[in-house]
């Protein structure tokens, strides 16, 4: 990938990002969404550019009902018919996670063959992926860019500048429907076994993996696929 494609969209953020990226790759890209705490803004743009882009959901077998409830609401919703829902490959569960216990055991290992080997697979044959991952986020998120080049594919932050506000306020402009834990106190929502009510709008992570140096399922940091762990990426 050229990496002086990064002129092209010098500047831009949001949906102003996202529109040309949709449009000058169709077909190539592929957007990843967990349906979780803050996932409909994003998707909620993807629909107003092209509702029948790739979006691609690991089903890890692992998530809340809510989460799985909050998907149809807004695949209905938002009219989206490209959505993919990949799971975890049945050799993989069988030979490292015959009872389904991984998470309290490994929890790193568990991301691995429920995440990132399935969204591997799932991303062969496209250029680029997008995701709403956010600064505010805070730990490695706090200097993501909006473009970035990972294994050969360009990576695509259209939200990596919104705030908790900005969220908040898209979301009410848009009338789009909450995701059902952040009623209960889940500032963010991932698998049911490693998530926890928690967080804040200045830490929407902690009530992930609480209690653990871990604080991402690894699927965003990869070195030629090769899986890298937030210590070792970071003391680069």
């Amino acid at each position: 990938m050229d990496r002086r494609i990064f002129e092209s969209y010098a500047g831009l953020e949001g949906r102003q990002l996202l529109e040309p990226i949709l449009r000058d790759f169709a077909g190539r890209t592929a957007v990843v969404s967990s349906f979780g705490a803050e996932s409909a803004v994003l998707l909620h743009m993807v629909s107003e550019v092209n509702k029948a882009v790739p979006v691609i959901f690991l089903d890890t077998g692992k998530h809340f009902w809510e989460t799985l409830s909050y998907r149809a609401k807004l695949i209905d919703r938002l009219g989206l018919t490209g959505v993919r829902i990949i799971t975890p490959a049945e050799a993989d569960l069988a030979g490292q996670d015959p009872d389904g216990t991984l998470h309290s055991r490994n929890a790193d290992q568990c991301c691995h063959i429920r995440k990132t080997l399935p969204l591997a697979k799932a991303l062969e044959g496209f250029d680029v992926t997008v995701s709403g991952r956010k600064r505010y986020h805070g730990a490695a998120r706090a200097t993501l860019d909006f473009l970035s080049i990972a294994d050969g594919r360009l990576k695509v932050e259209p939200l990596a500048g919104f705030s908790a506000l900005d969220i908040n306020a898209y979301m009410k402009a848009h009338d789009l429907p909450a995701h059902p834990l952040t009623g209960l106190g889940y500032f963010s929502v991932g698998c049911e076994p490693c998530t926890e009510p928690g967080g804040s709008s200045s830490d929407p992570r902690a009530g992930r993996w609480a209690g653990a140096t871990k604080t991402e399922c690894g699927i965003h940091w990869t070195v030629n696929g090769e899986q890298v762990t937030l210590a070792s990426r970071t003391s680069h």
